[in-house]
């Protein structure tokens, strides 16, 4: 099936991120696109201060627009992530939309982004954000997909519990900068790839050297053998890629590590489902 990532650049105008982000949706989907995904903080800058002031309920206008437009497309939607208000705590939070319209996941970004590189790069999402507390997976007719968003792809332990759970592919909207893209961004996407035998992909704001938070951009699609089979630059655009799910059950057979873990040795749990 067709996967779309649209790497939208993300203004300070909320309903325009809404529109242009509708519309390249219609794009992706009159290109035979059956699951698109949007990039983190699609509605809003990305940034502390920011987040109170576009953060909105779900349902609510952002997410009401996905749901029409997933429904006029007949396509899964991965909406990227909003800022979330709920009972007077913030959320980073992805919302997913079958073909008919309605929710069928709704992922809070469980490990906050907090790091300090001296020199480089410090932020405190916690200043403002609460972590969520659930894994999120949906099925498609194609397969089952994990999400989570962006800082919860260094955590390996939430792919392998989505492998384990029958995921098949896994998405991750996010947003790295200038100082963790280009060490880390490609890496990881192949790391949690070739370890679970898995599609990763992720879809990125384009950069825009002119915000207080610059993203890094490079949308990817990494298959089960931890190559990359679609990547973007650093403009607004929209990627495609056929997730073949037989490939997937090939890398499976020839290195067929699930069969071969030593549970009698270590295992990874979900403490909650």
């Amino acid at each position: 099936f067709r996967l779309a990532l649209i790497q939208l650049h993300v203004s300070a105008v909320k309903s325009d991120n809404l529109n242009k982000a509708c519309g390249l949706v219609r794009k992706a989907a009159a290109q035979g696109a059956k699951v698109v995904a949007l990039p983190e903080c699609f509605n809003s800058p990305y940034g502390t201060k920011y987040f109170p002031e576009y953060a909105e309920k779900i349902p609510g206008e952002s997410t009401q627009k996905l749901s029409e437009v997933a429904k006029e497309c007949g396509i899964y939607l991965i909406g990227g992530s909003i800022p979330e208000e709920d009972a007077g705590k913030l959320y980073n939070t992805c919302a997913v939309f079958g073909p008919d319209g309605t929710m069928l996941a709704k992922h809070r970004k469980i490990h906050l982004f907090d790091i300090n590189v001296p020199g480089k790069i410090q932020f405190q999402e916690s200043e403002t954000l609460s972590p969520g507390e659930n894994f999120s997976m949906f099925d498609t007719p194609y397969c089952k997909v994990g999400l989570g968003i962006c800082y919860d792809i260094r955590f390996a332990e939430l792919a392998q519990i989505y492998a384990q759970k029958g995921c098949q592919l896994l998405v991750y909207p996010g947003a790295f900068n200038m100082t963790t893209g280009p060490a880390h961004w490609e890496l990881l996407q192949r790391g949690r790839a070739v370890d679970n035998q898995v599609y990763v992909a992720t879809a990125s704001p384009a950069r825009d050297e002119k915000a207080s938070y610059v993203a890094w951009g490079h949308s990817t699609v990494v298959n089960p053998w931890g190559e990359v089979i679609a990547k973007a630059g650093i403009e607004e655009t929209v990627i495609y890629t056929d997730i073949d799910l037989k490939k997937l059950a090939e890398v499976r057979q020839q290195i067929p590590l699930h069969a071969q873990k030593r549970s009698d040795l270590y295992r990874v749990e979900a403490k909650k489902e």
